[in-house]
């Protein structure tokens, strides 16, 4: 998972060199351990031979991340609600939902011939 911890600090390199206050920041970095952890857990289910593929960059604008694993994808529509009550004491199924709510723009799409892949942005605002 060593992967996970180097995207994590190289989009929150970025993210800081940008000029987001910490508490975005934060978010950007949790955004990007929770959709790598998916990536590599949910996607390619630790398979060695299969790769996760990430990118960062920022313009004047926007702060954007993709994350692309080589997995066999699921059905987007039909994500569990975490907040259901049949749903609160799971232990897993609130990464998408926490990274929704941590950036101002989530997208996720199939890959042709197989994996899945996320697109994260975060407005640049500056006060």
């Amino acid at each position: 998972m060593g992967s996970v911890d180097s995207a994590e600090e190289l989009a929150v390199g970025v993210a800081q060199r940008a000029g987001f206050d910490a508490d975005d920041v934060m978010k950007i970095g949790m955004a990007v351990r929770e959709s790598m952890v998916n990536a590599v857990v949910h996607g390619n289910r630790y398979n060695s031979n299969k790769k996760v593929r990430f990118s960062v960059a920022n313009n004047r604008e926007r702060f954007t991340v993709r994350i692309a694993d080589e997995g066999d994808g699921f059905d987007f529509s039909h994500l569990p609600d975490p907040l259901s009550p049949e749903n609160l004491m799971c232990t897993s199924g609130r990464g998408i939902f926490l990274v929704r709510s941590f950036m101002d723009e989530f997208q996720i799409r199939h890959l042709e011939p197989a994996g899945t892949e996320v697109t994260l942005v975060k407005y640049m605002v500056f006060k």
